[in-house]
């Protein structure tokens, strides 16, 4: 199994006291290669061309990221920032999704997780927000359509925050099937039940305290079976861990073993469809411990 990594992306650096931090990612990596030695085949993010952003983002959102010329940071919104280290691992972030695409579907490996920041599932066509400058599954699912011709593309996203930017971008694109629970009230208030796109779209919101019995029962129930019926060629998984009981933005009180179960659903749903593909992304996740459990449990039911 492939993971796709560069040391860009702990360069973007928005700043002291920010919760979407470097350290996020080298908690992930440290302790990926920790637990799994020579089971993981490290590879290098190579930088996401703008032909694959154009697939999922404007021109303009490009320029914005890309082409301003930064002496320090710059405050997008309230949460997100570009700094001079920003477009470079932005762009291998993104960069990352499309080389696991292109690797599974190749045939050259057969899952794959992307360790990489910033995280972008908040990231509209337009807009860069929640933390998230570019949307790197967005572009990835993008890419499996318009390049590889691929007809059912399923985006799976447990992140405890909804992937907004991810629905928008795809609402009217029956190709993409986007599945999220995520707790709710929370940023950024979107991802009601009733959001449906065109028959795309599955959303399950959760309340504060859900659990890991309430978390599991939705998707052993709703959202799996929806996932199945759909029937992909290729899983995609927005990994965000801030789902996990000790993180400081959330209150669902998930552990490791429950992301563990959730992702062996995922790859049973993988090998009955889509002979087994499945690339992974890092999203959210603040609390250091949290993310070294939670990234080790995802990565370890992808190799089993």
């Amino acid at each position: 199994m492939r993971v796709y990594t560069h040391p860009a992306c702990t360069r973007h650096d928005p700043g002291p006291g920010h919760a979407e931090r470097p350290l996020r990612l080298v908690a992930v990596t440290e302790s990926l290669r920790e637990a799994f030695a020579e089971r993981l085949h490290w590879c290098e993010a190579p930088a996401a061309s703008r032909g694959q952003l154009l697939r999922a983002h404007s021109d303009e959102l490009l320029s914005l990221v890309l082409d301003t010329a930064l002496d320090g940071p710059m405050q997008l919104d309230p949460d997100t920032v570009l700094a001079p280290g920003s477009a470079e691992a932005a762009l291998r972030a993104a960069g990352a999704g499309v080389a696991a695409v292109d690797a599974v579907l190749k045939g050259e490996t057969g899952r794959a997780f992307c360790a990489v920041r910033p995280p972008g599932h908040h990231a509209t066509a337009e807009v860069a927000m929640g933390f998230c400058l570019f949307n790197n599954i967005a572009v990835a699912a993008a890419h499996a359509c318009d390049k590889h011709g691929l007809a059912r593309v399923a985006v799976i996203d447990f992140d405890v925050h909804h992937g907004n930017g991810t629905q928008a971008i795809f609402d009217s694109d029956a190709r993409v099937m986007y599945v999220s629970s995520h707790q709710m009230p929370l940023y950024p208030d979107t991802g009601y039940a009733h959001e449906r796109g065109v028959g795309n779209i599955v959303n399950a919101p959760l309340p504060a305290g859900t659990g890991s019995e309430g978390f599991r029962r939705v998707w052993r129930e709703r959202l799996l079976p929806a996932i199945d019926g759909f029937r992909p060629q290729l899983v995609l998984i927005s990994a965000g861990f801030d789902a996990h009981k000790r993180d400081p933005l959330a209150q669902i009180e998930l552990d490791g073993d429950d992301f563990a179960w959730l992702t062996a659903e995922l790859v049973a749903i993988a090998e009955r469809h889509a002979q087994g593909r499945v690339v992974s992304m890092l999203e959210g996740g603040y609390d250091l411990a949290a993310l070294r459990e939670s990234a080790v449990a995802h990565v370890g039911a992808l190799l089993a």
